[in-house]
């Protein structure tokens, strides 16, 4: 579908008929480029670029960049990088300030959505849990090792569920009644999501998933959902929010633990003494 601009000129310079050609047929590429570099790869000047951009009926080229990501409905990793750098910050520099302004935003949306009995309920699950088993795949594959890890040194039987295929199978069926299965599932609960939810019934384990959505279907809800903020549709997911959470359950779960937590703590630091790690 060709892009629509404010403006539909009748005529075109030569030189903005082959930027016009090339924003149509390059658009992700085109949201990486600066005015510079794209004056560059076409043998341009810049004014001739931001004329171009006026003459659509854009204020400037950063308008231009706009509209080609609002209407190219950007869906991969490509488009929502260019939609988190380009609709909100400069397009020739990224605003490592803003960013970071961005994810306290994110942090502050989801402590007003968290709901503490949901909380309450996700440590009661952990803590009496026979098995923690874990599944994370893809970008949620560093907040399962996370988990793991903390989990671990608490001293809390936690186990990983390998990320997918047979392999994935063959771990979640060593899941039990009386067990905690942990999941990932922030815009969509995945194939093997949908698996461990499945399962779940006639296996009798419970489930716990970190969600981005307030309202999923029934049939995708698990037993506890912790609800955490990472972005809108078209914008770059962020992990920050996600990390925070896995952290807050652990520090909740070492203050329920009281003496057994710190006891495991002191036993892993002695080792690491003794042995010079």
């Amino acid at each position: 579908m060709r892009l629509k601009f404010p403006k539909t000129p009748e005529h075109f310079t030569p030189a903005e008929q082959r930027l016009l050609e090339y924003v149509e047929g390059n658009r992700e590429e085109f949201l990486f480029l600066t005015i510079g570099q794209l004056a560059e790869k076409m043998n341009v000047s810049e004014a001739t670029i931001s004329r171009f951009a006026r003459h659509l009926g854009c204020r400037d080229f950063k308008q231009l960049k706009n509209i080609v990501i609002e209407q190219n409905h950007l869906e991969g990793p490509a488009g929502k990088m260019a939609g988190t750098l380009f609709t909100k910050g400069s397009e020739t520099a990224f605003q490592a300030m803003g960013y970071l302004k961005q994810q306290m935003f994110y942090l502050e949306k989801t402590m007003q959505y968290l709901d503490t009995q949901t909380f309450e309920n996700a440590l009661k699950e952990m803590l009496s849990a026979r098995q923690i088993w874990i599944h994370a795949k893809s970008a949620s594959t560093s907040l399962g090792h996370l988990l793991f890890f903390r989990l671990r040194r608490l001293g809390l039987p936690a186990a990983q569920i390998p990320s997918g295929g047979t392999e994935m199978l063959e771990g979640l069926a060593q899941a039990k009644k009386g067990d905690l299965v942990v999941f990932f599932g922030f815009s969509k609960v995945s194939w093997e999501g949908r698996v461990i939810l499945d399962c779940q019934n006639h296996i009798g384990y419970r489930t716990l998933c970190f969600t981005g959505r307030l309202r999923a279907p029934k049939e995708e809800q698990a037993d506890v959902n912790l609800y955490v903020y990472r972005g809108e549709t078209g914008e770059y997911h962020s992990m920050t929010t996600a990390a925070a959470m896995v952290d807050t359950l652990i520090v909740a779960l070492s203050e329920r633990l009281g003496a057994d937590g710190a006891k495991n703590l002191q036993k892993v630091h002695k080792m690491k003494k003794k042995y010079r790690i």
